[in-house]
């Protein structure tokens, strides 16, 4: 078995994922390469934070300065799990250097950003990948499979909502290492790149590409202290979005996201309804998901009465996408198993296996979305995509 050494740049929550993803996937799936951490990346005014990282996760060494990481000759695959801002100079050097990629989403500050990312990438012809985990929660990849396999029939709505409420207090402060998210510079927009990122990239692989947008967003607090100079500065990135969609297959959706939903942490369902039946989703049971059969996709003739209604599936038998991979049907598997999903996907491809989506290149449509939502919302009138 060949090893692949993984260079981390970064060490926050989402180095922590990904880390246990390379420790954890050799131990469910059948691979070609075995992941070896060899070494993370972390700022030098955050060592102590880099080196507790370091020794948790099993990393051999550490770098403060990511581009020696990157040009290291014992670095094999660079994953990009920094803040937002960062990503296009790591993505453009890794690709520069020849390193396999992998990018936390959104991967790009703007459209513009990912045109040049996509360029680099293929110009210098190496693997490359997208972290939209939840594409690899098996309830979800079941959600896409019952669509596929016409059992919803024609589609007419498809509805998002990704909520929060973790920044409702007046008293969050802006930036710093943990609140990145709420500066504009440091991570492009709100929750419009933080999470209807995922709802939209989610809806496109699910029901195809949307057409045209229209948006409005809010920045409820205005001002915000700075987590690093303590005084107090202007907000604007959007603290809510929500958006109205038309398809390309004529169906039409509504997205709405909020990180001041009092009450939801991490609160992300999505349904489509269709002529012969729909499908439901909530991350939160992210066990289940909930399928209305109608009619027989076959001969489009309607089921007994006596039997229509609402199934609730537990997603947990060894025939559901990726889990026979895991425990006997009746137990579940958690957030952390969608990034070790994920990489098994990568990793497989890299040997012949089937092509990994999405790469860069397929991200940027959500990148395309993304800024149509914004531009939307700050025009006040219908984009099209």
């Amino acid at each position: 078995m060949q090893t692949l050494n993984v260079g981390m740049l970064g060490c926050g929550f989402m180095g922590r994922t990904h880390s246990n993803a390379y420790n954890q996937v050799g131990h469910f799936f059948d691979l070609p390469f075995k992941p070896v951490l060899k070494a993370c990346y972390g700022r030098e005014e955050d060592i102590e934070t880099l080196k507790k990282f370091q020794k948790a996760w099993g990393y051999e060494s550490i770098e403060t300065d990511w581009r020696k990481l990157i040009d290291r000759d014992d670095i094999d695959i660079v994953d990009v799990v920094a803040p937002n801002f960062l990503h296009r100079d790591m993505v453009l050097a890794a690709a520069a250097a020849g390193k396999k990629i992998v990018c936390e989403k959104p991967f790009a500050m703007s459209l513009s950003e990912a045109q040049e990312m996509v360029e680099a990438v293929e110009k210098a012809g190496v693997p490359n990948m997208v972290s939209f985990n939840y594409r690899r929660v098996p309830a979800v990849s079941l959600f896409k499979q019952i669509v596929d396999e016409g059992r919803i029939g024609r589609p007419f709505h498809y509805r998002a909502v990704y909520n929060q409420d973790y920044t409702i207090s007046q008293k969050v402060p802006a930036g710093g290492a943990s609140l990145w998210r709420l500066d504009a510079k440091v991570a492009g927009s709100g929750v419009t790149g933080d999470l209807l990122a995922h709802s939209i990239d989610t809806a496109e692989w699910i029901n195809g590409p949307i057409k045209k947008v229209c948006a409005y967003t809010e920045i409820f607090i205005k001002e915000r202290r700075s987590a690093e100079t303590g005084e107090m500065i202007p907000i604007t990135i959007d603290d809510a979005c929500m958006f109205l969609a038309v398809f390309q297959n004529g169906s039409i959706g509504t997205f709405e996201s909020s990180r001041y939903a009092r009450g939801r942490k991490n609160y992300s369902i999505m349904e489509i309804n269709g002529e012969n039946g729909a499908a439901f989703f909530n991350l939160e049971e992210p066990e289940y998901v909930q399928f209305f059969r109608y009619a027989d996709p076959e001969t489009g003739k309607k089921i007994e009465d006596h039997l229509t209604g609402w199934q609730r599936i537990l997603v947990t038998n060894s025939e559901h996408p990726y889990m026979d991979k895991y425990w006997v049907p009746g137990t579940t598997i958690g957030y952390e198993h969608t990034f070790i999903n994920q990489l098994s996907d990568f990793l497989k491809s890299l040997d012949g296996g089937p092509a990994f989506h999405p790469n860069m290149r397929e991200a940027m449509r959500t990148q395309k979305v993304c800024d149509a939502v914004i531009r939307s919302a700050k025009e006040e009138k219908w984009v099209e995509i």
